[in-house]
C-alpha cells in the first residue's frame, strides 16, 4: 500500500488536540474520541472518511454495538493522527494510548471488571420468564401495579415522579387489593406510549447532537480557540473573577448518561468497590441477610421479591459518575448502579456492622417514597430485578447528592402543610416560611433559601398537584393558590406531567388517618350573617347555580394538551358516574376528577390575578357630554280622548291634564309601560309629566325610569325595583301600552334602628303591573342617590319634569357667565366685569384660579428632566449576557411621564369682546397674573424638593385665559399677612397656597412681591377652611363676618372592621371626622399595633363572625369582659374584608359558591345591616370590582341598595393624595337616608398616567368615578427622595429599633412625616436579612435608574459566608433571543429551543438566577425583579414582605445594596414617623402593607366631613325657615 501524505492540521486544532492529551478533566473516553472526532474529521484522508461512513452504516443497523463503533473509530483516528506532519504524533509524552484512557479513577485494571459486570447484569435476564424492556431488562410497567397505594414508585418507562403523598399515612408499603384494579388502568392507559419512550429519547439525543454540530461547524475556528481557553482549569480565588466568561459557541461537553457536565467541578466518580463487595445474585444468598434459598423462580413478580435496607450507598452511571437518581434519568432509561453495605430489613443500625458490602447493584429499575421514618425523615427506596432496598444513609462521597433529594421532599411537606393552612398567602409570604423553618436534625442540610425553593420547585409542584388530586370535590386545589401561581411562572414548573391514580387513595388515608400533614382545625368559622344578607345571596345563588345547571355550565374544564388532558375518563369517580356514557343522568357536567386540568385551573385563576399597575395609558379627559341611547319603541293601536278642559296653552300647545287610553284613565303624574320594538327587550316604564296636543297630535313628555337590571346591578337587582335618570323625551301617546303603578319605597323614620329585623327581600309583590323606587341613579358613576326634591313653581305644575330641570341646571353651570358690569373700565374692545360664575362657583377680581398646565408659558424655560434612553450601547455581553433583555427605555415606577401639575394665577381682569359694538357673552375671558411654583423657576425641579409643596413665587408676568379652561379657586395669600402660622394655614386645606418673594424671571432674581400683590391679599387673610369652590369670596368686608360661623363637624363614632394596624382610621382621625371606638382585627401583632397608637379603641381579637353572632344574641360583652357595641351606638363603619378564599377560583358554580357565601365580604355586609350607621366605606384591592365577571361587586351593591344605602363604588390611586407609590385600590362608599352620598376625592398630587387607569368595565358598560380633573392635580408628584432621602444608612440586616436620625428633614413630605412634636428617635428603620447569595446579588446591581437583575454580571463571586458562586452556562440555542453579538449561546434549558424542559439544564448558587432567563421569554423578562428604586421615581405597590425575586421585584434601595426599611415601607404608605409597630421585622412589613395609606383614607374623610357640613347647614336654613314661618303666623 502505497504511503499516506500526512495531515495537515491547523495549529489551532493541534493545540487543542494537546489540551485534550494533557487534561484529566473528567472526560469519558467516549467523550474523548467523539471530540478528537469532530476537530479532524473534515481533515481526514478519504479511505478514513470511507470507514467512518461505513462504521456509522453498521452501528445504525446494529451489526456492531456503540461500544465496538467507538473502539475501531479510536484505532482509525490513533492511525491516521500518527501520521500528522512531520511524523509528530499528537498523542503527547504520557505513553497512553493516544490519550483515549478512562479517567478519575476507573484504571485500565478495571475495564475488565467493567465488562464482566456487563456480562453479569445480563445473565439474569435472559430467563425466559421475565418480561423483556426495550434493552433486554425486565420491564416494570405491568409488574408495578402491585405496589402498595403508599408507595409511589416510579419506573423506568414511566416517565413519573413519585408522591410524597405516601409519606403522610404510616401505612405498609405492599399493595392492598382494593386499589389494584385503579392502578392497573394507570399503568395500562400508558403502555402504549411509555413503550416507545426509551426510542423517543435516543432520537431526541441524536437530534439534539446533530444540531450541536450543525451549529458550530460554521465558526469552527473561534470555537476552537474558546474551547482551549475554557479549558485551562480555574484556581479558587478569594475575590471576584472580572474575567468575563467566554461566549460558548457550542454547549459545553455534557455526560450523555447522566446529562452533568464534564467540566464540572463538582462532577465526582464513584471511588471504586472493596475487594470484598458482592455481585447482587450472590450477597442476596449470602446468609447473613437470612433470606429465602436463591431460587431464581423467587425474582419473578414483585410480590416475591426481598426487601433490605441499605448503608453507606453511592449512586452512579455506566461511567462511574456519581448522580442523583431523582433527576428523571430511570424515567428516561437511563442505567444507574448502587454500590452499598446491605443490611436485613429488620436492621434499623445505618452502620456497617452486620451488613454484606455489594457493588454495582441494578440497574436501577424503579425508586419510590414509602412514607417517613417516626422521624422527618423520608424512607426511599429502589427497586432491582432482584429486589427493593430501602436507603438508610449515604456514603460519604454522595451524601451531598442525597441531601438534596431529603431536602425537596421535606421543602414539599413543609409548603403542603403551609398551603393547606393558610390558602391565601403570597409568594413572599411562603418564602418566609421555608427561610424561618429550621430543618430536623440528622439531615445533611442545615436551612433553606429561595435558592433551595426554585431547585426544587419542579417536584414541589408535582406534589401539591398530587395533593390536590386526591381532595374532595369541593375543596380549592392549592395549585391555584397565588402563592403557587407564582411559584409557577418564576422557576418555569411544567404542570401536569405526573398525576397517578393511587395517590389520591394515599391522600383519603392521609386525611382519615393524619400523621404529618396536620390539618388546620382552626380555619374560618362560618359567616355570621342578618336574615336579609343571606337572603339575597341564597336566593340569587340558587336561581343562578340552577340557570348554570340548565345551560350545560361552564363545560369547558380542559386545555386539552397536558397529559391529565389526553388520558381517558376513569368510569368511577363521582363525576363520571353522572355521565350518561357511564349510566347516569348528566346533570353535574363536571369532567372526571382524575382530568382536573392543571394548565386551566392555573390559567384560570390568573384570570382575577391583580392587572399590572402600569399597563394602559389612560385618556385624560373624559366626555361629559352624556348621550342616552334611543329607544325603539313600538306604536300601539290605541283610542285617545282628552277628559277635562285645556289647563294651558303655550303657544300652538293646549295642555291637558287627563286623557283615556283605551276605556284607561291616564292623568299627569301617573306611570305608564311603553313597548319596545325589540320583543326580547323589557317594556319601557315613564312617568307622565305632561300632555298637551299640537301639530303633532296628542303628545306627552315622558321621564323616563331606568330598571334596576339596566344598572350596574345587573341580574342581581330586584326585578321590580326601578331608577329615577335624567332621562326624559317627547313623545306621542299612541306609544302608551297602559298604565302602571310605581311607588316610593320611602325609608321609616325607624330606619337606623330596624337593622337585622328585616328578612324578607320582596320589597312588593310581582303583579306585572307593580315597581317600585328608592333611588335617582347616576349612570355614568353608578352613583344611587336619594331622589332629589323637586318643587315646582306654580306656573309650571302642568309640565314639571325633574329631569328637566336638572339637565337645564348642569347645562347653565357648565356655561360661563358674567355679571356685575364695571362700566368705568370699559373700553371699545371689550367689556369689564366685577363677577364671573362658572360650575356654580363665583370669580371676583383678586380670587386665585386653577388652570390647566398647557393654560399659559413662562417666560422662563424650566430645566426639565431630559427623556434620555437608560440603555447603554457598549455592554460586554459576555460579562453581562441578560442586558440585552432591556430593550424598552420605559422604567417601571418612573415619573417622566408624569404631568405637570394645574397653573396657578390671580384675576386682574374679567371681560368680554365686544363685537358689533355689544359684549360677546358667549366667551368670557379673564386676564390673570402667572403665578411661579419653585420648579418653574430657573432653578428648576431641585428647587421644588427642598420648599414648600404649597409655595409659590409672585411675578408681574400676565396673560390671558378663557373662563372655561378653569379648573377651579384656590386660595393664595402673602404669607406676612397671615393672622396664623404658615403651617396652620396650610393644614386649613388642600387648596391654600402662599408667597413671600416674588419672581422677576428678566433678572433670574428673587424680590419682594409689589404692593398691589400684597394689599390685594389681605382682604382674605387666614380665612376659611380652603377648600375652594363655591365660597364666593368677595372684596366686600361684610362677607368676612360670615366666615367663622363653619359649624362645627362632630366626631362619629367608628367600628373599624379588619383594622389591620390602622391606617383607614389614621386617616380619618386626621381628617378629624371620627373618633374609633371599637376595632376587630383577629391578627395579634396588627391588633397590638393598633392598641399602641389608639390607646382608647377597644380592639377585639376574635373572629368577626363571633363577635356578630353575640351582638345578634343580645350579649353586651365578650368572653373578656369587652363592651360590645350595641345598635345605635355604631355612627360609621369601615374596613376592608379579606376576599382571597374566592377570588382565585374565576368563576362561582355549585360547588365554589357557598365559599363565597361564607366569606367576610358578606359578614362585613351584615355588620352594615345590624348596625346601619350613617356612613359605611369598604375598601379593597383593585380587582374587588372584577372578581367574578363583576359578581362580587354587584351583590356588594345590591345589599346595600335593599338595606337603603345610598351608595357608589370607584377606583382610587393613592400615589394622587400624596404618597410616592402605586396603590389602586377599589372604594365603596354609602351612607344612610338623610346624610349625602360623599363624592370621591379630586386628585391632588399628578402621577403617572400609566398607574391611572381607574375606570371599571362591568357588563361591557365602562363607569368612571366622579373625579373632573382627570389625571391633573393641584401638586407635584411625591417621589422615593421625598419619602425618605433624610432616612440614615443601615445595612442588611441591620435591626436596631431605635436610632438617631442624623439630620434634618430635607423635604416637604419628610417634615409633614415627622410631625410638629419633638421626635428625636427613629423607630422600625429595620431591613430584612438576606441570605449570603441574595446579599451578594444586591451588591452587583448598579446604582442607575432602572437597574434590574438583568444587569447583573455573569462572573464568580466569594460570598459573605465564604462559598463561591458560579457563572451560568448558556448551553442552547435560543429561538426568540438567538445568539448575542459574541455568538454566544443565549438559552439556558432545551425548551429555549422549543423542546420540553430538561431537568438536567437546571442551575444553582449563580449571581444571574437560572430561573429568570429560563422562563424571562413569556414573562416580559422579569422586569423589575432585583430592581432599585429610583430616587426621582416612585415605590411600586408596597407588600406585605420585600423580596427581591416576589412578585413585587422592585424592592433595593437606590444606593444601598439592601431592601428596604419598614420605616421606609411606612413612609410610602404616608405613616407618620410616629406610628408604631408591633411584633417581628415580617410582622411589622406585613402591617404596613396590609395598610390603607392614612393620605387616601384622609382625602375620603375630608369629602365626608364635606356632606356633614352640607347637611347641616341645609338643616339651619329649614330650621330658619319654619322659624320665620312661625314668626309670620304670629304675626
Amino acid at each position: 500500500m502505497p504511503t499516506k501524505t500526512s495531515l495537515s492540521l491547523p495549529e489551532d486544532v493541534r493545540k487543542r488536540l494537546q489540551v485534550l492529551e494533557k487534561e484529566d478533566d473528567g472526560f469519558s473516553d467516549e467523550d474523548r474520541v467523539k471530540e478528537k472526532l469532530k476537530l479532524v474529521q473534515e481533515f481526514l484522508h478519504d479511505d478514513a472518511q470511507d470507514q467512518l461512513s461505513s462504521l456509522k452504516e453498521k452501528m445504525k443497523s446494529s451489526e456492531i454495538s456503540v461500544e465496538g463503533y467507538l473502539s475501531k473509530v479510536k484505532a482509525l483516528l490513533v492511525r491516521e493522527l500518527s501520521q500528522s506532519t512531520n511524523g509528530e504524533g499528537v498523542n503527547g509524552q504520557s505513553g497512553k494510548t493516544n490519550g483515549l484512557a478512562t479517567n478519575g479513577s476507573h484504571k485500565g485494571e478495571e475495564d475488565a471488571e467493567v465488562t464482566m459486570d456487563t456480562q453479569e447484569e445480563a445473565a439474569p435476564l435472559k430467563s425466559p420468564t421475565a418480561a423483556k424492556g426495550k434493552n433486554g431488562r425486565k420491564s416494570k410497567s405491568d409488574s408495578d401495579s402491585k405496589k402498595s397505594p403508599a408507595s409511589a414508585r416510579v419506573t423506568r418507562n414511566s416517565g413519573k415522579q413519585p408522591t410524597i403523598m405516601s409519606m403522610f399515612p404510616k401505612v405498609q408499603k405492599r399493595k392492598s387489593d382494593e386499589v389494584n384494579g385503579e392502578d392497573s388502568i394507570a399503568q395500562n392507559g400508558q403502555k402504549e406510549q411509555n413503550g416507545q419512550s426509551e426510542q423517543n429519547g435516543e432520537k431526541e439525543v441524536k437530534k439534539e447532537e446533530e444540531e450541536e454540530e450543525d451549529g458550530t461547524e460554521s465558526r469552527e475556528e473561534k470555537r476552537l480557540k474558546v474551547d482551549s481557553d475554557e479549558s485551562v482549569p480555574e484556581k479558587a480565588t478569594s475575590e471576584v473573577k472580572n474575567t468575563p466568561v467566554t461566549a460558548a459557541k457550542t454547549p459545553p461537553p455534557k455526560c450523555p448518561d447522566c446529562r452533568q457536565y464534564l467540566d464540572d467541578a463538582d462532577l465526582k466518580f464513584f471511588q471504586g468497590d472493596p475487594d470484598t463487595a458482592l455481585d447482587e445474585p450472590e450477597m442476596l444468598t449470602d446468609e447473613r441477610l437470612s433470606l429465602f434459598d436463591s431460587n431464581e423462580d423467587g425474582f419473578e413478580s414483585y410480590e416475591d421479591l426481598p426487601q433490605h435496607k441499605i448503608t453507606n450507598f453511592s449512586v452512579y452511571d455506566k461511567k462511574g459518575h456519581l448522580c442523583p437518581f431523582d433527576a428523571g434519568l430511570i424515567e428516561k432509561n437511563v442505567e444507574l448502579y448502587f454500590s452499598c453495605v446491605v443490611k436485613p430489613i429488620y436492621d434499623d443500625n445505618p452502620c456497617l456492622d452486620g451488613g454484606v458490602p455489594a457493588k454495582k447493584l441494578g440497574p436501577i429499575n424503579a425508586w419510590w417514597i414509602t412514607g417517613f421514618d417516626g422521624g422527618e425523615k423520608a424512607l426511599i427506596g429502589f427497586t432491582t430485578a432482584f429486589a427493593d432496598y430501602i436507603l438508610m444513609q449515604p456514603s460519604e462521597e454522595y451524601s451531598y447528592i442525597f441531601a438534596l433529594m431529603q431536602e425537596k421532599i421535606y421543602m414539599s411537606k413543609i409548603v403542603v402543610e403551609f398551603l393547606q393552612k393558610n390558602p391565601d398567602v403570597s409568594y413572599e409570604d411562603l418564602l418566609n416560611k421555608i427561610e424561618t423553618t429550621v430543618p430536623p436534625a440528622g439531615l445533611n442540610f442545615n436551612s433553606f433559601t429561595e435558592d433551595t425553593l426554585l431547585r426544587h420547585a419542579q417536584f414541589v409542584v408535582e406534589q401539591v398537584e398530587s395533593y390536590d388530586e386526591a381532595g374532595d370535590q369541593d375543596e380549592q386545589p392549592i395549585i391555584v393558590t397565588p402563592c403557587m401561581r407564582d411559584l409557577i411562572k418564576l422557576a418555569g414548573v411544567t404542570l401536569g406531567k405526573s398525576m397517578l391514580l393511587y395517590w389520591r387513595a394515599a391522600r383519603r388515608q392521609a386525611i382519615r388517618h393524619p400523621t404529618k400533614i396536620e390539618k388546620d382545625l382552626k380555619g374560618p368559622t362560618k359567616a355570621t350573617t342578618t336574615k336579609l344578607v343571606y337572603t339575597i345571596f341564597d336566593t340569587f345563588f340558587s336561581d343562578q347555580i340552577d340557570q348554570i345547571d340548565k345551560d350545560g355550565g361552564i363545560k369547558r374544564q380542559r386545555c386539552g394538551v397536558c397529559e391529565v388532558c389526553q388520558s381517558s375518563d376513569c368510569g368511577k369517580c363521582v363525576a363520571c358516574k353522572d355521565m350518561i356514557k357511564f349510566g347516569g343522568s348528566g346533570r353535574s357536567k363536571q369532567a372526571c376528577r382524575q382530568r382536573r386540568c392543571p394548565n386551566l385551573a392555573v390559567k384560570e385563576a390568573e384570570d382575577d390575578e391583580n392587572i399590572e399597575e402600569e399597563d394602559i395609558i389612560v385618556e385624560i379627559k373624559k366626555s361629559s357630554k352624556k348621550v342616552p341611547i334611543a329607544k325603539k319603541k313600538k306604536q300601539a293601536s290605541v283610542k285617545l280622548s282628552w277628559v277635562g278642559e285645556v289647563v294651558e296653552t303655550e303657544g300652538k300647545r293646549r295642555y291637558y291634564k287627563k286623557v283615556k287610553v283605551n276605556e284607561e284613565l291616564l292623568e299627569v303624574g301617573d306611570c305608564v309601560s311603553v313597548s319596545s320594538e325589540d320583543p326580547t327587550t323589557a317594556l319601557y316604564l315613564a312617568r307622565i309629566t305632561s300632555m298637551w296636543e299640537d301639530g303633532s297630535g296628542k303628545m306627552f313628555h315622558a321621564h323616563w325610569f331606568l330598571r334596576g337590571t339596566a344598572t350596574v346591578l345587573g341580574e342581581s337587582s330586584d326585578p321590580l325595583e326601578l331608577m329615577l335618570v335624567d332621562d326624559c323625551e317627547d313623545m306621542q301617546l299612541n306609544y302608551v301600552e297602559s298604565k302602571v303603578n310605581v311607588m316610593y319605597k320611602a325609608p321609616t323614620d325607624n330606619w337606623a334602628m330596624e337593622g337585622g329585623m328585616d328578612d324578607e327581600i320582596k320589597v312588593i309583590e310581582d303583579d306585572g303591573k307593580s315597581f317600585f323606587y328608592q333611588f335617582w341613579y347616576e349612570p355614568e358613576c353608578a352613583r344611587f342617590e336619594t331622589p332629589p326634591a323637586f318643587v315646582p313653581l306654580d306656573a309650571s305644575k302642568h309640565k314639571h319634569c325633574m329631569s328637566c330641570a336638572r339637565t337645564n341646571e348642569k347645562e347653565e353651570q357648565e356655561t360661563p357667565r358674567v355679571a356685575e358690569p364695571l362700566g368705568s373700565q370699559d373700553h371699545d374692545s371689550k367689556a369689564v366685569y366685577a363677577l364671573a360664575l362658572f360650575k356654580g362657583a363665583q370669580y371676583r377680581v383678586g380670587d386665585s384660579v386653577f388652570l390647566p398646565p398647557d393654560a399659559f408659558n413662562f417666560s422662563v424655560k424650566a430645566a426639565s428632566p431630559v427623556k434620555k434612553s437608560h440603555r447603554k450601547e457598549d455592554v460586554d455581553e459576555d460579562l453581562f449576557p441578560e442586558y440585552y433583555r432591556k430593550s424598552s427605555d420605559y422604567i417601571k415606577g418612573s415619573n417622566l411621564d408624569a404631568p405637570k401639575p394645574f397653573r396657578i394665577g390671580r384675576i386682574k381682569e374679567i371681560f368680554c369682546h365686544r363685537r358689533n359694538g355689544k359684549p360677546d357673552m358667549s366667551e368670557v375671558k379673564l386676564r390673570i397674573y402667572k403665578l411661579y411654583r419653585p420648579e418653574n423657576t430657573h432653578k428648576g425641579v431641585k428647587a421644588s424638593y427642598h420648599t414648600d409643596i404649597n409655595q409659590l413665587y409672585w411675578s408681574e408676568e400676565e396673560g390671558t385665559v378663557g373662563m372655561a379652561e378653569v379648573l377651579g379657586r384656590c386660595q393664595v395669600e402673602y404669607a406676612e399677612d397671615l393672622n396664623e402660622s404658615v403651617q396652620d394655614f396650610s393644614s386649613g386645606g388642600p387648596d391654600r397656597f402662599y408667597f413671600l418673594e416674588a419672581y422677576n424671571a428678566k433678572t433670574k432674581g428673587f424680590e419682594d412681591p409689589p404692593n398691589h400683590a400684597r394689599s390685594s391679599v389681605q382682604k382674605g387673610k387666614g380665612k376659611g377652611k380652603g377648600k375652594g369652590k363655591g365660597k364666593g369670596k368677595s372684596s366686600a368686608p361684610q362677607e368676612d363676618v360670615q366666615e367663622p360661623q363653619v359649624p362645627k363637624v362632630p366626631k362619629y363614632r367608628t367600628l373599624d372592621v379588619f383594622s389591620g394596624c390602622g391606617g383607614l382610621s389614621e386617616g380619618f382621625h386626621q381628617a378629624d371626622i371620627s373618633e374609633t371606638l371599637w376595632a376587630i382585627e383577629m391578627w395579634e401583632p396588627a391588633a397590638q399595633a393598633f392598641r399602641l397608637n389608639n390607646p382608647g379603641t377597644t380592639v377585639f381579637t376574635e373572629d368577626c363572625n363571633v363577635l356578630l353572632k353575640l351582638v345578634m344574641s343580645g350579649e353586651k360583652t365578650n368572653s373578656l369582659g369587652q363592651k360590645l357595641p350595641q345598635k345605635g351606638d355604631v355612627e360609621m363603619l369601615c374596613g376592608g374584608p379579606p376576599c382571597q378564599g374566592f377570588s382565585g377560583m374565576n368563576r362561582f358554580n355549585s360547588r365554589t359558591y357557598s365559599k363565597f357565601k361564607n366569606s367576610l365580604v358578606v359578614s362585613y355586609l351584615s355588620y352594615c345591616d345590624y348596625y346601619r350607621p350613617k356612613f359605611f366605606l369598604l375598601e379593597n384591592v383593585r380587582n374587588f370590582v372584577s372578581f367574578k365577571s363583576s359578581m362580587v361587586l354587584k351583590l356588594t351593591l345590591r345589599c346595600l341598595v335593599r338595606m337603603g344605602y345610598q351608595c357608589t363604588f370607584g377606583v382610587l390611586q393613592a400615589g394622587q393624595y400624596g404618597v410616592a407609590q402605586t396603590r389602586r385600590r377599589a372604594i365603596i362608599l354609602a351612607a344612610a337616608p338623610g346624610e349625602k352620598l360623599p363624592r370621591y376625592p379630586e386628585p391632588l398630587h399628578v402621577f403617572a398616567p400609566r398607574a391611572c387607569s381607574l375606570n371599571v368595565v362591568v357588563d361591557e358598560k365602562k363607569y368612571f368615578s366622579n373625579v373632573t380633573r382627570g389625571n391633573g392635580g393641584i401638586y407635584r408628584t411625591i417621589t422615593v427622595r421625598d419619602a425618605m432621602s433624610d432616612l440614615p444608612d443601615i445595612r442588611n440586616g441591620h435591626a436596631s429599633l431605635e436610632i438617631s436620625y442624623n439630620g434634618e428633614p430635607q423635604s416637604w413630605f419628610q417634615r409633614q412625616i415627622r410631625g410638629t412634636q419633638y421626635q428625636p428617635i427613629l423607630r422600625d428603620h429595620i431591613c430584612k436579612d438576606m441570605s449570603a447569595l441574595v446579599e451578594g446579588r444586591m451588591r452587583q446591581i448598579p446604582l442607575a435608574p432602572g437597574s434590574d437583575w438583568r444587569d447583573l454580571p455573569n462572573l464568580e463571586l466569594r460570598l459573605k459566608d465564604g462559598t463561591l458562586t458560579k457563572r451560568l452556562r448558556y448551553t442552547h440555542p435560543d429561538k426568540k433571543n438567538g445568539r448575542s453579538s459574541t455568538g454566544a449561546l443565549r438559552g439556558v434549558c432545551t425548551c429555549s429551543g422549543g423542546t420540553p424542559c430538561d431537568p438536567a439544564d437546571r442551575q444553582f448558587n449563580t449571581l444571574i438566577p437560572w430561573c429568570l432567563p429560563h422562563t424571562g421569554n413569556r414573562h416580559n423578562h422579569w422586569a423589575g425583579l432585583y430592581g432599585r428604586l429610583e430616587w426621582d421615581g416612585f415605590f411600586s405597590t408596597t407588600v406585605t414582605n420585600p423580596e427581591p425575586m416576589g412578585k413585587q421585584g422592585r424592592v433595593l434601595h437606590p444606593e444601598q445594596h439592601r431592601v428596604v426599611s419598614v420605616r421606609e415601607c411606612a413612609r410610602s404608605q404616608g405613616f407618620p414617623d410616629t406610628y408604631r409597630f408591633f411584633g417581628n421585622i415580617l410582622d411589622k412589613h406585613r402591617q404596613v402593607g396590609n395598610a390603607v395609606p392614612p393620605p387616601l383614607s384622609r382625602a375620603i374623610g375630608l369629602e365626608i366631613k364635606k356632606c356633614i357640613l352640607e347637611r347641616i347647614k341645609e338643616e339651619g336654613v329649614q330650621a330658619e325657615n319654619v322659624k320665620q314661618e312661625k314668626m309670620e303666623v304670629i304675626d
